[in-house]
């Protein structure tokens, strides 16, 4: 297995749980609907909604970190970084993911284990009327911490390769906005076929100007 195959694996692996884990965003959308229509159409509150929504919120937010690390959606708030070459980059990324990434994802995961493990010692749950377990929650805590271990040093042998190629790898290709703009406009009942080609190509062009304004702004 070659590095691109390596690195599009790790890629997979958490694109494939982000994913999945976004769809706590359906559940939790239904959940606070339907809380809302209980609590001020029926008057009958539930007891256990705040902790369901502050566990369904933060088993998305975890799980789906490895899955921004992976397409470099990430914020940076560094604005000389998209000035430097490739090379000088990676040589930055490496030097922050060995200092600040690794010792702070390690302990993550390996004190969410402990952590886990006290909860389900204890089978602890909710303080409230109606208690709700808190260890499968808890769970979450070293798998989300592990799966963004394994994007993280996936993201420092790109550095690696990045430093010997002097160009970055390329990364696993997922939805854009100009999919999306594709997918309305072909539904669309009240644009024409050429219209819809124009919209088509405009979105493009100004996605590929986008591109190399990035691009250009690396190499120089």
């Amino acid at each position: 297995m070659n590095v691109q195959s390596l690195l599009h694996t790790a890629d997979r692996i958490s694109t494939w749980v982000g994913k999945a884990a976004s769809w706590l965003i359906v559940a939790l959308t239904v959940v606070v609907c339907a809380e809302v229509f209980k609590r001020y159409a029926l008057n009958a509150p539930t007891a256990w909604i705040f902790d369901v929504n502050n566990m369904m919120y933060g088993s998305l937010f975890m799980l789906c970190g490895a899955y921004a690390l992976a397409h470099d959606g990430h914020v940076r708030g560094d604005f000389l970084y998209g000035s430097f070459k490739p090379r000088t980059q990676a040589a930055l990324d490496l030097v922050l993911y060995g200092v600040f990434f690794l010792p702070g994802v390690l302990a993550l995961t390996i004190s969410g284990w402990d952590y886990f493990g006290d909860s389900l010692r204890i089978h602890e749950q909710t303080f409230n009327a109606t208690p709700l377990p808190v260890y499968p929650f808890k769970f979450v805590i070293p798998v989300a911490g592990a799966i963004l271990l394994m994007q993280g040093i996936a993201e420092m042998i790109r550095c690696v390769a990045c430093l010997k190629t002097g160009q970055w790898t390329e990364r696993l290709k997922d939805a854009e906005e100009i999919d999306v703009v594709e997918q309305q406009l072909a539904k669309s009942e009240y644009v024409d076929d050429e219209a819809r080609r124009a919209a088509i190509e405009s979105a493009k062009h100004i996605e590929e100007m986008a591109a190399q304004q990035r691009i250009s702004g690396a190499k120089s």
